[in-house]
């Protein structure tokens, strides 16, 4: 950790390549497969049931590679994928019972533009992140999802912390 200022200690997270088993405790990377392919465990296992589910494209500036806040949520899965074929970051820890994710249990991750992920049911997340000006994500979570079950902790309040993505 490097010191940012007098009250606010940055943590660098080095990002891992995603696979699917270093993924596991956090939900599903999701591939390609080929058309008629049955359904089964490969797929993604969606949790959508609490709601009506919305599938949307949304547009995400650049913010750079640091955060203090993490989210997560409790009613449902959620899908992300990047358009285009663009690389991206997200921040992930393992669901849980308590109201904060562990900070040693924080770890990034790098995502290439030819898959998606499903994060599972209370997976904490921040991100996704990325060096470009702009990405197109696709989203699948429920519609009210942001409005009902986005359950946030701070970083920087709780541990005078803020993460950066490497």
């Amino acid at each position: 950790m490097e010191k940012m200022n007098q009250s606010i200690v940055v943590k660098k997270l080095i990002a891992q390549e995603i696979t699917s088993e270093n993924f596991r405790p956090f939900g599903q990377l999701i591939s390609a497969a080929q058309d008629g392919k049955k359904y089964d465990l490969d797929d993604a296992q969606l949790s959508l049931e609490n709601g009506t589910p919305r599938f949307y494209i949304m547009r995400l500036n650049n913010q750079g590679l640091k955060f203090t806040k993490i989210t997560r949520h409790v009613q449902c899965t959620q899908c992300l994928g990047s358009l285009e074929g663009k690389e991206w970051l997200m921040a992930v820890a393992p669901p849980c019972q308590e109201e904060k994710p562990k900070l040693e249990d924080v770890i990034a991750f790098k995502i290439p533009g030819n898959c998606f992920i499903k994060l599972e049911v209370g997976t904490w997340h921040a991100g996704p992140y990325f060096e470009q000006d702009f990405v197109d994500f696709y989203n699948l979570e429920l519609s009210d999802t942001n409005v009902v079950d986005h359950f946030t902790h701070d970083f920087a309040k709780s541990h005078n912390l803020e993460l950066e993505i490497v």
